[in-house]
């Protein structure tokens, strides 16, 4: 097969090109540009898509000795996925921008344009493995290495994409395995740190970023009763489940911290309240996708809940749930009640190892019962 490579720069994607020359493949690297401003990209071990990572890149597929491009993305990253991520805070949301990147860019248009020009499939060195069913459907399962295992930000992928992508490293036991071999090979990433945190606010301080764009205007801090407690310099910089930077100044009545209950960006006013008050006894969402073939058993409204495992952030541990399909929203209950999750994050579906589809998390109703007179709870409207 004629195979595009996507190369970072990260010890990752070198290894898998490199597997993907091994298995016969015709091999072609590419790295993305991010920004036409690289400097607006964290450097080294802080980010990834710099000029440092594209060069790294580049001394990796000379090594392999493939050929290597350079392809400027930079506009349609700053539309699918920095835009996104400032409108869905604006909102009162909190995004996931890698998960953004995989479904607009990497599995989008890099995809598009690869197979325009020919090539069969779009390698990455994401840790996820992709499995082939009795009728010849592709599936998207967890990777052998659960530590490492990065379909929760794949869960995005259609099954037109997975027919045309491809996971070298997925069945690979650990990263330690992963790092020896580009060391045997001679690469100068073997050693280099995973990259981590958003790529494009350079120094970490989200809240500052965020000030600079959508506006930092003095509000009012509330408990679930409506009272005020203090005040606070942009709602958008705040997301539910936070407890550090209220700057209330005096505690709670019974001496306990307060969290993030509701970020409510026309009012620009935020909510908190006891650490309780997070835990949630149900999700859903409109904005959904199947990972390959649609799971009959939930596709089709009005079925009766299946039960499912589900998972709420990339690193977090999935838990059981039974999922379903009603009005055109995919509603997950969970058997116990999940905490701090924020509206706009991603709710992944999987059984077992296969990831069965997911939903951007619009609506909750939250386990404890809502004050007589308070209008929300838990980071949205109650369903």
């Amino acid at each position: 097969m004629k195979v595009l490579a996507a190369m970072s720069g990260g010890v990752d994607s070198a290894v898998a090109a490199a597997r993907a020359v091994d298995a016969g493949h015709e091999v072609v690297g590419v790295h993305l540009a991010l920004s036409r401003m690289p400097g607006t990209l964290r450097t080294g071990s802080r980010g990834c898509c710099t000029i440092e990572d594209s060069m790294d890149a580049q001394r990796a597929a000379n090594l392999i000795g493939i050929p290597y491009y350079v392809w400027d993305f930079s506009e349609r990253f700053k539309l699918d996925v920095v835009d996104d991520f400032i409108a869905e805070y604006s909102a009162g949301r909190t995004p996931n921008p890698c998960l953004r990147c995989n479904e607009k860019i990497k599995f989008a248009a890099l995809m598009e344009k690869a197979l325009d020009l020919g090539f069969d499939a779009v390698a990455t060195g994401h840790y996820a493995n992709i499995v082939t069913d009795a009728h010849g459907n592709r599936e998207l399962h967890r990777a052998a290495d659960w530590a490492k295992d990065q379909s929760y930000v794949l869960g995005v992928l259609t099954a037109e994409q997975l027919a045309h992508s491809m996971f070298p490293l997925g069945s690979t036991p650990s990263k330690a395995e992963v790092r020896a071999e580009a060391a045997a090979r001679g690469f100068s990433v073997a050693s280099k740190p995973d990259s981590h945190d958003i790529c494009f606010i350079p120094d970490g301080d989200t809240r500052g970023w965020l000030a600079e764009r959508v506006g930092a205007e003095t509000g009012d801090i509330l408990d679930r009763d409506g009272r005020k407690l203090g005040t606070h310099e942009g709602a958008a910089a705040f997301t539910v489940g936070q407890r550090k930077g209220l700057s209330i100044g005096y505690p709670a009545d019974d001496g306990k911290p307060r969290f993030v209950l509701e970020v409510r960006p026309k009012s620009n006013e935020v909510v908190v309240g006891p650490r309780e008050a997070l835990d949630l006894a149900e999700i859903a969402g409109s904005r959904f996708s199947w990972a390959g073939v649609a799971p009959q058993e939930i596709a089709h409204s009005g079925l009766e809940p299946v039960a499912c495992m589900i998972q709420i952030r990339a690193h977090a541990d999935p838990v059981p749930a039974m999922v379903s399909l009603r009005g055109g929203e995919i509603i997950a209950v969970p058997d116990e009640p999940l905490s701090g999750v924020a509206p706009g994050q991603s709710c992944v579906i999987y059984r077992g190892t296969r990831v069965l589809g997911q939903f951007t998390i619009d609506r909750t109703l939250s386990a404890v019962p809502v004050p007589a007179g308070a209008e929300s709870i838990a980071g949205a409207p109650s369903l």
